[in-house]
C-alpha cells in the first residue's frame, strides 16, 4: 500500500486527486490539507511514501515545504503554472502536473513512481556500504569511496574515488541512506564530509573538486565540520 499525502489550499484540486488516488487500490491518501504548516506537522509524526504538492499556496509555497522536509517521501508537484518546471527538478520531484490534472496524466505519473525505485538500502545496521543499480546492474559503493552527489535534473551523478554513476534517484531519497558525514550543501548537492581538505563559506574542497555550499545550509555545513574537526583532515 502506498501511502499518499495531498497538499493543496485548492478545494476543488484536493478532491479530484482523492478520487483519482481513490481508483487504484494500492492507493491510501492519510491526509489531504490546504494548510502547508499542518502537513508539516504531520510529517514529523507519520511516514508516507508519495506527496502530492501544490507550489503556489499561503503561508508556505510548495518549493519551501521542499526545502523543509527532513523525510523523503517521493513528490509530485501539481501546479497552473509551467513556469515552475525546471526548478522543480532541481528538487528531484518524480514528475510536475500541470493543473487540471487529467485522469491519464495522473497515470502516468504513478507509474513512475512505481518504476523509481533504484536505489536498495542495505538492511544490516552500520552498514559500511550502499547499493545503487548502474545500468541495472546492482553496484556496492563503500561510503568512504564517495566524495560528493550532485543532482542532474531526474537523475543523480555520484563521483567516488574511481568514476562517476548515473542513477536515476533523487538527492532527498537517497540522503535517508547515507551516514551522518554526508551532508546536504545545495539543493544540488550533498558532501562527504570526511573527504573535506578545505572549507569557505561558499565552497568544500574535495579532490580539487569546489562543491558549492549555499546560503541555506552554510551553518549546519560549518557546524557539522566542526563536529567532525577531530577526525577528519579539513582546516578552516
Amino acid at each position: 500500500m502506498i501511502k499518499i499525502g495531498i497538499v493543496d489550499d485548492e478545494i476543488l484540486a484536493r478532491k479530484v486527486l482523492e478520487e483519482y488516488c481513490s481508483k487504484i487500490d494500492s492507493l491510501k491518501v492519510v491526509i489531504s490539507t490546504g494548510n502547508p504548516l499542518e502537513f508539516i506537522n504531520f510529517m514529523h509524526q507519520h511516514d508516507l511514501d508519495l506527496i502530492f504538492l501544490d507550489i503556489e499556496m499561503p503561508e508556505l509555497n510548495g518549493i519551501e515545504i521542499l526545502r523543509s522536509m527532513i523525510k523523503s517521501p517521493k513528490v509530485i508537484l501539481t501546479t497552473a503554472y509551467s513556469e515552475y518546471a525546471l526548478e522543480s527538478y532541481d528538487y528531484g520531484v518524480v514528475d510536475y502536473l500541470l493543473k487540471p490534472i487529467k485522469i491519464e496524466r495522473f497515470l502516468k505519473a504513478i507509474h513512475k513512481v512505481s518504476a523509481s525505485k533504484i536505489i536498495e538500502p542495505k538492511k544490516n545496521k552500520g552498514s559500511k556500504e550502499i547499493q545503487i543499480k548502474h545500468d541495472g546492474v546492482p553496484v556496492n559503493l563503500p561510503f568512504s569511496s564517495i566524495l560528493y552527489i550532485q543532482s542532474f535534473g531526474n537523475y543523480l551523478k555520484i563521483f567516488t574515488d574511481s568514476r562517476m554513476y548515473l542513477i536515476s534517484e533523487t538527492l532527498i531519497n537517497i540522503t535517508t541512506l547515507l551516514p551522518e558525514n554526508f551532508q546536504r550543501t545545495h539543493k544540488s548537492y550533498i558532501a562527504n564530509l570526511n573527504r573535506v581538505t578545505k572549507a569557505t563559506k561558499t565552497y568544500l574542497l574535495i579532490e580539487n573538486i569546489k562543491v558549492s555550499v549555499s546560503v541555506t545550509y552554510k551553518v549546519i555545513v560549518l557546524k557539522k565540520l566542526e563536529a567532525l574537526a577531530k577526525s577528519a583532515p579539513w582546516k578552516k
